[in-house]
C-alpha cells in the first residue's frame, strides 16, 4: 500500500510540475503577446470569452489567464467588464486539458520526452530550444498520468478503496471531494485528470467522476482569490466574480445532476468512460457560460455597487 501511495504521489508531482513549467514556458515564448491579446481583443463579452478560451487552451491553465486578467485590471488598463468575459472563457479553455488527458497518449510520453530532450540540448536556436521545452513538458505531463494510472491499478483488489470511491457517486460527497483535492493540489486539471485515471482503471464510476469534476471547478478559485490580495476594487471584483460564477454553476450542477449525467451519456454515446467524463467537463462549462453570459450586466451592477472603483487609465485600447 505504501508503494502504491508513493507511486501515485510521484505521478502527481510530475504532472503538477509539468503543468506549471509548460504554462511558464509558453508564457515566456509569447512574451507580452498574451497580455496584448487580452487588452486588444476583449472589447465585448463574446470576444472576451473567445480570447479567454483560446489563451487558456494554449497555456493549459485557467488560473494563469485569470491571474493575468486580475493583474491588468489592477493596473487599470483592462475594464472589469472585459475581465468577466475572460473568466468565462478560461472556464471553457481549461476543458481542453481533460480532453487531452482522456486520450490514451501516456504510452507515447517517452517519445515526447526524448524528442523534447534532443531539441533542448542539441540545438543552439532559442526558438527551437523553447519548442523542445514545450514538447518535453508535454511528455512529462503524460508520463505523470501514466505513472498514476499504473500506480492505482492494484487498488482494484482493495475493498476499502472501492467502498470509498463508491461514496463519490453521491453528488454532494463527490463534489466536496473534488473541491478538497483541488484546494490541496491547486490544479483543477490535476483533479479531473486523477478522476479520469481512476475511472479508466474501473476504480471510479462515471457518476463519481462527474461529481468530482463539479467540485474541482470550485476548488480552483482559491489561487485567483489569493491573487486579489492587496489589489484594487476592480481586481477584487474579478476574483469575486470567478468564485460566484463557479459556485452558482456548481449549485445548478448539483440541483440538475441526474439530468446532466443522462445528457452526458446521450451525447457521449458509446465513448469509453474516460472520454465521457472529459465530455461532461466540457459540457458543464459550456452550459455554465451559456447560462451566465447573459447575466454579466447584472453581476457588474451589483459588484460595482458593492465595490466602486476609480476610472481607468486611458491606454488608447479600444473599449467598445
Amino acid at each position: 500500500m505504501v508503494a502504491i501511495l508513493l507511486s501515485l504521489v510521484a505521478g502527481l508531482v510530475l504532472f503538477l510540475f509539468a503543468v506549471g513549467s509548460l504554462s511558464r514556458t509558453i508564457q515566456r515564448s509569447l512574451g507580452d503577446k498574451s497580455a496584448y491579446l487580452i487588452r486588444r481583443y476583449t472589447s465585448t463579452i463574446f470576444s472576451g470569452i473567445l480570447v479567454g478560451t483560446g489563451i487558456t487552451a494554449l497555456l493549459g491553465s485557467s488560473s494563469a489567464v485569470i491571474i493575468i486578467a486580475i493583474v491588468l485590471v489592477n493596473a487599470k488598463v483592462l475594464p472589469f467588464r472585459h475581465a468577466m468575459g475572460l473568466v468565462l472563457g478560461a472556464n471553457i479553455g481549461t476543458t481542453v486539458s481533460s480532453q487531452l488527458i482522456a486520450l490514451d497518449v501516456g504510452k507515447y510520453s517517452p517519445l515526447l520526452l526524448l524528442i523534447g530532450f534532443l531539441l533542448l540540448f542539441l540545438s543552439k536556436s532559442e526558438q527551437v530550444r523553447n519548442s523542445g521545452k514545450i514538447i518535453f513538458f508535454f511528455g512529462l505531463l503524460f508520463f505523470g498520468l501514466l505513472t498514476m494510472e499504473t500506480a492505482v491499478a492494484p487498488l482494484k483488489e482493495e475493498a476499502f478503496f472501492f467502498d470509498w470511491m463508491k461514496k463519490t457517486e453521491n453528488p454532494l460527497r463527490g463534489s466536496l471531494t473534488g473541491a478538497l483535492v483541488t484546494l490541496l493540489v491547486q490544479s483543477s486539471s490535476a483533479t479531473v485528470g486523477m478522476a479520469i485515471v481512476l475511472a479508466k482503471q474501473e476504480l471510479l464510476s462515471m457518476t463519481g467522476g462527474l461529481a468530482i469534476m463539479l467540485g474541482a471547478e470550485l476548488g480552483t478559485c482559491s489561487d485567483t482569490l489569493i491573487a486579489t490580495i492587496r489589489g484594487n476594487a476592480a481586481a477584487l471584483k474579478t476574483g469575486l466574480f470567478h468564485v460566484t460564477f463557479n459556485l452558482m454553476s456548481l449549485l445548478l450542477g448539483l440541483l440538475f445532476f441526474l439530468p446532466f449525467v443522462n445528457l452526458v451519456k446521450i451525447l457521449s454515446m458509446d465513448a469509453p468512460i474516460e472520454r465521457t467524463i472529459a465530455n461532461g467537463h466540457l459540457l458543464f462549462n459550456l452550459l455554465g457560460v451559456a447560462f451566465f453570459a447573459w447575466t454579466i450586466p447584472v453581476f457588474e451592477r451589483v459588484l460595482n455597487r458593492l465595490l466602486p472603483d476609480q476610472p481607468l487609465i486611458d491606454t488608447g485600447v479600444s473599449r467598445g
